[in-house]
Formats: structure tokens, sequence, C-alpha cells
């Protein structure tokens, strides 16, 4: 594997380049560690470790296990939201949200790798994004979005943050909740989703840095200070202190819909921020989610400057620690990702969609197979389906496939998903007792129900013992779909797919583009299986390429 593009004085951003929201930081000694929201992807929330704050290892996940929580029927944006993480006195804890679950939780662990225990839930929080706070007097706080006064909002957006004291110990909520932020900023503007909060103490302040404006374009970030918890919490007269929504979107490289941030204190009394941001095209379409990027942080006037001395947010900073090189793949800059399905376990990268519940792949001998089921990704279940993030706006995604359908419903190959409702399918059939490969569009039927259209097909003929190899080229704005039967000649099934249909923009929900192996007989039992020799995933954008400043 091919290690990410930097330079001896800089890093590259996103840190966490496809899929990764919602970012939650904190540093134990010369340790961070980082998390992120999944919704109904499973495992759930991974933890990443680092040392430089720069390269990035992933070592586990908080929810790996189907007893702590059942994702079965929630939509792919549902479930899992914003997680925090924080460390204290020996124990790690994270907080989030199960939307359409049980809602709030607290788990904790004293290894960052796991195991994590068993949520333990929070009823008396009413709301999303939890966060906690652990003061220096002993007492411990939960802070988070919740209702308007006497829940009657006064516009669409109206939302409120609270906070509750908390028995860290016994992990319990252990008093009534009270509003420190009714609206956000200026409750006579009307500003929307006050969102994500995190307190901090400094200065002998207590500050409450927090998200408003949606999760999109208005997406920002800003910050409030009191001198006590009973407040008030004054917010800062330059907010917001990080958002890019004043910008022009034809601009070059843009980067957008910055916000949902997190602080972290370095050993040396410095300060960086994590927090999410798109990389768009075309105006407002993204496929590759929203990302983790790092920016510096000044505190000038005893206020917080994020990305001191840029309008927009950049690509490239200084390296804010001595740069640690770790034993992973990158996460960041150009790379190829290629597995060649030689352990007996799954590459941490991959994902579900929800928690298997059954056994149906499996990994021997340089072979991943993949039983099909009558499950689909276009229901709420838990389909065959093997997903790894797409990180780059230009790049590919390639596999070696073995299959012997038995009927025209078997189809097996890779996968480009956004939802339930926007993918496209790259697959291995029949038709009248032909192989073929295939190509279909997720749509809607005329009875409202998502199906699948038919876009192109081609008869093939396979040699014994050839696998068919299948490509997904990712090009911006458009996808390309190739295969090819002897492993050396490529030939293009459709080309100019549009990719705007998998974007954000398109789609609406909080999640990006994934891709890996699917194999489905699509309401019907099957007894067939779908073997994959190898996968590849390459991320070629062309920013990355350009010579840093």
């Amino acid at each position: 594997m091919r290690t990410a593009t930097q330079t001896a004085k800089q890093y590259t951003n996103p840190i966490l380049s496809g899929f990764y929201p919602d970012p939650s930081i904190c540093r134990v000694g010369g340790d961070y560690y980082l998390v992120n929201s999944t919704f109904a992807y499973f495992p759930g929330i991974p933890v990443f470790h680092s040392n430089d704050l720069v390269n990035w290892k992933l070592i586990g996940h908080v929810m790996s296990r189907t007893e702590q929580m059942d994702l079965t029927g929630m939509g792919v944006s549902r479930a899992i939201f914003a997680p925090t993480i924080r460390y204290h006195n020996g124990l790690l804890y994270v907080t989030c949200t199960i939307v359409d679950g049980k809602e709030n939780f607290v788990v904790t662990a004293k290894d960052p790798a796991g195991p994590w225990s068993n949520p333990v839930w929070l009823p008396e929080i009413i709301g999303i994004d939890p966060s906690p706070f652990f003061d220096e007097d002993g007492k411990a706080y939960i802070v988070y979005n919740s209702i308007p006064p006497d829940d009657k909002p006064l516009y669409d957006g109206h939302r409120t943050i609270r906070i509750n004291s908390f028995d860290s110990k016994n992990l319990k909520i252990i008093s009534d909740n009270r509003i420190l932020v009714n609206g956000g900023t200026d409750i006579s503007q009307k500003p929307s989703w006050i969102e994500g909060p995190h307190l901090i103490k400094k200065y002998g302040y207590y500050y409450l840095v927090a998200a408003e404006g949606g999760t999109y374009e208005n997406h920002s970030v800003v910050v409030f200070r009191s001198k006590t918890l009973d407040g008030p919490f004054v917010p800062y007269d330059k907010n917001p202190i990080l958002t890019q929504r004043h910008l022009g979107a034809d601009r070059a490289n843009p980067i957008s819909s910055a916000g949902h941030a997190d602080l972290v204190e370095l050993p040396n009394g410095e300060w960086q921020a994590v927090f999410l941001a798109t990389r768009p095209y075309d105006g407002t379409h993204y496929n590759t989610g929203r990302e983790t990027f790092l920016t510096p942080v000044k505190w000038i006037d005893e206020w917080p400057q994020f990305n001191p001395g840029y309008e927009e947010i950049q690509y490239h900073y200084p390296l804010p620690l001595p740069e640690k090189k770790v034993d992973s793949h990158p996460y960041s800059g150009n790379f190829t990702f290629r597995d060649e399905f030689n352990s007996t376990n799954l590459h941490p990268d991959w994902m579900f969609l929800r928690n298997p519940k059954e056994s149906w792949y499996s990994i021997k001998g340089g072979v991943l197979s993949l039983q099909l089921r009558p499950q689909t990704v276009m229901g709420t279940d838990n389909p065959p389906f093997i997903a790894r993030r797409q990180q780059h706006q230009k790049g590919e995604a390639s596999t070696a496939l073995s299959f012997t359908p038995a009927a025209e419903n078997e189809k097996a190959g890779l996968l480009v998903f956004q939802n339930e409702d926007h993918f496209y399918f790259l697959c291995q059939s029949i038709e009248s007792g032909n192989s073929v490969v295939q190509l279909y569009q997720s749509i809607r039927n005329k009875n409202d129900a998502v199906d699948m259209k038919l876009l192109a097909s081609q008869t093939v003929k396979l040699s014994t013992g050839k696998d068919l190899l299948l490509k997904i080229l990712i090009q911006t704005d458009t996808y390309a779909f190739a295969f090819s039967t002897d492993g050396k000649v490529w030939q293009t099934l459709m080309e100019g797919v549009d990719a705007r249909w998998l974007s954000t923009a398109t789609t609406g929900g909080f999640v990006g583009c994934t891709i890996g192996p699917y194999a489905s007989s699509h309401g019907k039992e099957s007894a067939s299986k779908a073997l994959f020799r190898w996968f590849e995933y390459k991320g070629n954008d062309d920013i990355y390429k350009q010579k840093q400043p």
C-alpha cells in the first residue's frame, strides 16, 4: 500500500477522507483518540488512534457486538448520531444517540481498542448529541441538543442546548435539565439547529462550542462562555468562529459545510480542532460524505480563533506535532487499499448495513464468500453487502468474481451505494440462460416502492477457471462501469453515468457513498454463493497531486 501524500512540514486535509462525520477527540497523555458517527452501519463508532493528529490508525469500534445495539429496521441515515469521547480517571467514556432506538446512552472502556461496555441508557436526556464534561471539582455533566422551552418552537429549527448533572461512577443522570442556550447565538435571527455541544474550561470561563445552521452549506461553529455553569452563556460577538457559507461555490477546490467541531489541547499548550466539512463539485454535490478535517486554533482575547490567518479552510497546514508514522494504510491524500482476503477476519475498514444476525459470509484461502440472501439494500434489514467508504472524487474500485447464478434473480458484483433509494449495481447474472454483465440503477416504481432499472446488459463468455473482473471508475460527476473476462482487456459496459444521483444534494441524509461486494437473490431463497478473490480501491484526486504551498 502506498503512503499518503504528505511532506515533512505539512499535513493533508481531510485527515479522515470519506464518510467520517461528527468527529470528537480527546487526549490521554501523548495519545489522541477520535470517534465518528456511523448511522445504520455496523460495527458502529470507529475509534482511531494517533500520536501526531495526522497519521491515524483504526484500532476498534465502540459498538461491535449485536448485544449492544440492534439497527434492524432503521434507515441508513438514522441510528447512531454524534458520539463524544472523553477520558476521566483512567476510564474512557463515549456518549451518543441512537435515533429511532432507545435514544441516548453512555458506554465505557479502559482500553480504547475495546471491548466497550454495553450501553447504559439515559432516558432523562430528551434530545441528541450528548457530550460529557468533567469539571475540576470532580463533578460531571452532560450537555446536549434538546427541545425548545415548553416544547413550543418559535420557528423551524428552534432548539436549545441543555445540561444535566451526571454521576460518572454509576452512569446516571442526577438532576433535572436546565437551558444554557435558547435558539442559538441570536434568537431574534431565528438561528437553526444549535447542536453538537462541547464544554471546555479555560481562563476561568466555561466555553460552550456548538454547531449552528444545519449540517449542509449553512453549517458553522459558534462559541459562548460563562463564569459559571448556571450562566448566562454569552455568545462571542465575532461568531461564527468557523464557516464557509459566505464563500462562493465557484471557487477552486472548495471546502464547504464546515461545522460540528471538537477541540483538543496539546501538551505544549497549543490547541487544534477537528470538524466536519465536505468537498463538493458542481455546486453543492458531493459523494464522499462529510469528512474529518483538522485546523489550528489560537486563543485571542480569551476567545478561540479557528483557521487563524485564513478565510478559506486549507488543504495543507503545518504539522501540529512531530510526525509519527503508524502501521496502517493512510486515510488522507491519495492512496491504494487492496484486500487479498488472506486473513480469517475482515479488515476493520469493512462495514455492514445494520447488524449481521446470521453467518452469511466467510473468508478462507484468499476468498471472500458471500451467501446470496433474499434481503436487498433497498430494505432496512441486513443485506449481503460488505462496504467501504468512497474517499475520493476520482478513483476506482475493482474486484475478481467467481459466480454461477442459478436463476435470473440471482446477482452478484460491485455496488456503489448511497441509501436505500440511490445506488448503482454492476453485477453478473443470467438472461435466457446466457451469462451476462448488467448495470442497474435504483428507481421508484409506479407504486412508489424502491426497485431496480436495467441500464445496460452484455452477454459474456467465461472460460473455465477464469474469474470475471468488475470495475467502477469514479470520475467526480460521473461513474463508468467496466468488466474483463481475461484479466487483461477491460470492456466498458457504460460510461457517463450520473454521479449526482448518489450525491447528498440529491439524496438528502447524512451519509456518504460506500462501495463493495454485494450478492442478493432479491426476495427468494438461494443456495448460491459468490466468491470474491480480491478487492482494490484507488483514490487519485487532483488536489493532492498539486504542489503544496
